[in-house]
């Protein structure tokens, strides 16, 4: 069709506006944009779809479970002893170790750069011999688990962009996040929940940090219906899945079904995949009206497997609980469950406030394991922990025996890596004496998300979307997956 068609003059001029440019070539293109959405009506899930050719390869990973602590948890405070630093304490940063590199806007004017090491104790665990802080007792009797991958880096320099960068692979606003693109090529195995769930929660030890939006989970220029749902923390868990007072569900099943008719043709004038994606939602909002009040039905769990998770399990939209629904979620195949834990972000007080965000974490995480281990789901669910970058070497604002403050730094962090395929017992990567540089392995954004990726069977190079006349993709034009990071 194009602007001369008879048919295309024979609508009516509200229609020819909706008729835009970019929804002919989406429903044009080979059917690109209905190939990736698939349907959810009378089917048991939108499986993977064969034409996209994923999974590349048996996968090691079925799900995922992200525990992303916003605000950059501190490296040296938790994973990346420096106990020769005790030796430097408030002496200014070598500038051969700096090397003029930049810094935010927060520190850029101090007139020096005093050395802050960790007040926290060290020990190494397990037959691994990880190094852990005292900060985390539960997470480190896992150590044998653990993948610790300490040498992260990344170019963001500030949250926004970092964080965006982390699950989108662009710090620019507007690409679709890593849950997204996993249901993009692998579709879901449970037709009664969304492929993709997100929860949040706020962290004790700095309740007011940096927001989260919810373009972070966002599908960007991918069909909206592959968007994370966010279970809220608090008040209603999903909003607009009740019905209205005094309609039954037979009346809502009615009244679904003649909308769908209504979209059905109004998408046969327009060939709008959005609008396919309009009646999957409506579906998949009616299954979940009695899929989520089942999923979030604790009452039916142990006592024993309770106290995995700590005391704060019981508490809606706490970490602790969010985990425990992370592994139900799981136990459904829901395909990608990310979790944002905010409060990291410690530019000073962070003595204090890292024990709060570590007593949020710790035990919810370790039992988190735990719990997948002994129903056999960790063999196929990989967990990954960590922020968008990490905290300097040297203190923000002054400096105390018992307090300090730490900036953004991005040019070394750890994530840490459990479950299918992962090479457990681990450490890989290292930093330099004041963990401020990388001195060895070195592991790009990209390349965590490419590895990502391949544990979930796919090569991220063929996984792509054609949108304003290029191909895009998660890792960009980069990444490598580090096969040492894999068993």
């Amino acid at each position: 069709m194009n602007c001369n068609d008879r048919q295309f003059l024979g609508l009516d001029q509200a229609t020819r506006m909706a008729l835009s440019r970019r929804t002919f070539i989406k429903g044009s293109a080979g059917g690109i944009g209905l190939a990736a959405l698939g349907s959810l009506i009378g089917t048991p899930a939108f499986a993977a779809n064969p034409g996209l050719g994923f999974p590349n390869f048996k996968p090691k990973a079925k799900r995922i479970i992200y525990l992303f602590q916003s605000g950059a948890p501190s490296q040296m405070d938790l994973f990346d002893p420096k106990p020769q630093l005790e030796a430097m304490r408030g002496k200014d940063l070598p500038e051969s170790i700096r090397k003029g590199q930049r810094l935010t806007t927060m520190t850029s004017g101090q007139k020096n750069f005093p050395v802050a090491p960790s007040i926290f104790k060290f020990k190494q665990y397990g037959q691994s011999g990880a190094w852990f802080s005292e900060l985390m007792p539960h997470m480190s009797s896992k150590a044998d688990e653990w993948c610790v991958v300490r040498a992260m880096h990344t170019e963001a320099i500030n949250h926004d962009p970092a964080i965006t960068f982390m699950q989108t692979g662009s710090q620019l606003a507007g690409r679709p996040s890593i849950g997204a693109w996993s249901a993009y090529g692998l579709g879901s195995e449970n037709a009664d929940l969304p492929a993709y769930v997100v929860m949040s929660s706020f962290g004790s030890g700095r309740p007011d940090d940096q927001p989260l939006y919810d373009r972070l989970w966002g599908a960007g220029f991918l069909p909206s219906k592959l968007q994370g749902v966010k279970l809220r923390n608090k008040g209603e868990r999903v909003l607009f899945l009740k019905d209205p007072e005094g309609i039954p569900r037979e009346v809502r099943r009615e009244q679904l079904d003649e909308l769908a008719a209504l979209n059905n043709q109004r998408h046969g004038v327009l060939g709008d995949p959005e609008i396919q994606t309009r009646i999957s939602q409506y579906e998949m909002a009616f299954r979940m009206q009695t899929s989520v009040p089942d999923l979030l039905d604790l009452s039916k769990e142990p006592q024993h497997v309770l106290d995995l998770y700590g005391p704060d399990v019981k508490r809606p939209g706490s970490y602790a609980s969010n985990c425990l629904l992370a592994r139900r979620l799981c136990e459904r195949d829901v395909r990608f469950v990310q979790l944002f834990h905010m409060g990291w972000d410690h530019h000073g007080g962070l003595p204090k406030a890292i024990k709060g965000q570590c007593n949020d974490t710790d035990q919810a995480t370790a039992g988190l394991l735990t719990d997948l281990k002994q129903r056999g789901l960790l063999d196929d669910t990989l967990v990954v922990w960590g922020g968008e970058f990490g905290r300097t070497t040297y203190s923000q604002g002054s400096l105390t025996e018992t307090n300090y403050g730490r900036d953004h730094h991005p040019r070394c962090f750890t994530v840490l890596m459990a479950g299918a395929g992962v090479n457990k017992g681990t450490t890989f990567g290292e930093t330099d004496d004041f963990s401020y540089n990388i001195v060895k392995d070195g592991v790009h954004v990209h390349d965590l998300n490419a590895t990502i990726l391949h544990l979930m069977g796919v090569e991220h190079t063929r996984l792509t979307y054609r949108h304003q006349g290029r191909d895009f993709r998660l890792t960009d034009i980069h990444g490598e997956v580090v096969k040492k990071l894999l068993a």
